[in-house]
């Protein structure tokens, strides 16, 4: 049974994933500095949030969030900080040499870490689920199937999405290896520029 308008869904979530937002630019940097292979595991990160979020917002915290938008804004200044710190650990890191073997000294976990923190700390996840994913659950039948449904849909779309920024980021260092510093920069000013949208826009 698919859930209400399920294509309808299918059109919101791809136009949110074709857009270059926080997770993506954190991928893109990634890609870049540390290779494909190790973006799997931030991807692995940002999509086990997203579905921690989604199931606490539809079965937990939907209607809470609604009523209390404070707790959204301690995610708000969670997240903010995290990227200014994401933006600086960009900046300073040293891009790879195409040619080189070495693998990097940043952790499996630490990728997943940093994938999971950007995605579970983004006031607007916090916002999408329980404002989106009601609009698409017929709660008078099998909801919970409905749910899954969703879900996995936006969980597998948003880890290929992810992989396919990896994927065309890791081309360009053929084009930046002779300045390797300016998608570290270009990436930490990104992000910083995201947090500062956020400090100013996002009221709660």
């Amino acid at each position: 049974m698919l859930p209400l308008n399920y294509f309808l869904f299918l059109q919101i979530i791809l136009f949110l994933f074709i857009t270059p937002g926080t997770p993506r630019i954190v991928i893109i940097s990634y890609s870049m500095n540390y290779g494909v292979q190790k973006c799997i595991w931030a991807a692995l990160g940002d999509i086990t949030a997203n579905f921690i979020q989604a199931t606490l917002v539809i079965f937990v915290l939907g209607s809470f969030f609604l009523d209390n938008p404070n707790f959204l804004s301690i995610f708000k200044w969670i997240g903010i900080i995290y990227l200014m710190y994401l933006a600086y650990d960009v900046y300073k890191s040293k891009p790879k040499d195409i040619n080189s073997h070495d693998y990097s000294e940043k952790s499996i976990f630490s990728f997943f870490k940093d994938g999971f923190l950007v995605a579970g700390t983004s006031p607007k996840a916090w916002a999408f689920f329980p404002l989106i994913f009601p609009q698409f659950i017929d709660f008078n039948s099998n909801y919970i199937v409905q749910f899954f449904i969703l879900i996995t849909t936006y969980m597998v779309l948003d880890f290929l999405s992810l992989i396919g920024y990896a994927i065309l980021a890791n081309k360009l260092i053929v084009w930046l290896k002779a300045n390797p510093k300016i998608i570290n920069t270009i990436s930490a000013c990104v992000l910083l520029t995201i947090a500062t949208i956020l400090v100013i826009t996002q009221q709660y």
